[in-house]
């Protein structure tokens, strides 16, 4: 079974993705709030996917992938965003983030994405 984090500043939002992730089979290890928190758990449980969202507080999603990715050049991760501006577009390419979901969810889009992380 795929393991994975979700790190997003608002709880409900947390909740349903990680049902919606339950329910394709993923397991949840852990849940965080903030970049800092994506950081530790990464760190912690070495997921196979962590799913970030961009704007939260005190350490946001991007000062969580720089450090993920200092910490594992091969992490896995999948931003989750309301909106990608076009140069925020830009540096999560050169990131080497592996998707991009936007909200509101498309249980299909993350569905295909571990599909082709996975099974490719």
């Amino acid at each position: 079974m795929v393991n994975c984090i979700v790190v997003d500043d608002n709880q409900d939002i947390v909740d349903v993705f990680c049902e919606l992730l339950n329910l394709i089979g993923l397991d949840v290890l852990a849940k965080g709030m903030n970049g800092m928190d994506a950081v530790k758990l990464y760190k912690k449980y070495r997921p196979d996917l962590i799913f970030v969202d961009l704007i939260m507080p005190k350490y946001d999603g991007f000062y969580a992938i720089e450090n993920i990715k200092d910490a594992d050049p091969n992490a896995r991760i999948v931003v989750i965003t309301g909106d990608v501006k076009t140069c925020e577009s830009d540096l999560l390419d050169s990131l080497k983030v592996i998707a991009v979901i936007y909200k509101p969810f498309d249980v299909q889009k993350i569905k295909q994405i571990v599909v082709d992380v996975f099974l490719d």
